[in-house]
């Protein structure tokens, strides 16, 4: 059974994105990109909602991507990736499949086929459905040094108070602080 996993960055005052949607706030860099390549390098399959997805397939495809980030783009780029989308009409990201419906009911079956570990980068209406179904394994909170003011808070519209576990810690020299938890 595959393990799923939930990542996101947020900010010291709790937002994963702007008000206009901004992340250029995202603190990236050498050693965020081992860490990166590391959970690349023991995922099989990435899933996204639709705005997460317009936001990879704008950037990891391009010839800068390749040329800036070449291996962590050539695995974005070769990895087999599902969006959830009612509205969406196709996907053309490399080794990309659009599912409509049913979101909760295709992401367990996902998980019960053997394999390495599928990943949700952002998306946070994605999780939320995982979360209120119980497919996420393991969440992955990455706090950043930095306040925004304002913007969009994670996992708005929880319904249920739910319990987790801390399983690990992770600081990283530019402030970032990886944050591992799992439901108790």
């Amino acid at each position: 059974m595959r393990k799923l996993i939930f990542q996101i960055m947020i900010s010291l005052d709790g937002y994963f994105e702007g008000p206009s949607g901004q992340i250029d706030w995202h603190t990236v860099d050498e050693e965020f990109n081992d860490y990166a390549v590391d959970l690349l390098n023991n995922s099989d399959i990435l899933l996204f909602g639709r705005k997460t997805y317009e936001v990879m397939v704008a950037w990891w495809p391009t010839a800068e991507a390749l040329k800036n980030d070449p291996i962590v783009a050539g695995k974005m780029n070769s990895l087999q990736k599902f969006v959830f989308s009612r509205t969406m009409k196709h996907a053309d990201w490399h080794h990309t499949q659009l599912i409509k419906e049913n979101a909760a009911a295709e992401i367990l079956k996902l998980k019960e086929e053997r394999g390495e570990y599928m990943v949700i980068f952002g998306s946070p209406n994605l999780a939320l459905t995982c979360m209120e179904h119980r497919l996420i394994d393991e969440y992955r909170v990455i706090v950043s040094p930095v306040f925004l003011g304002s913007g969009h808070t994670l996992f708005e519209g929880i319904s249920d108070r739910t319990g987790m576990e801390l399983k690990s810690t992770r600081t990283f020299t530019s402030g970032n602080v990886l944050l591992t938890y799992a439901l108790k």
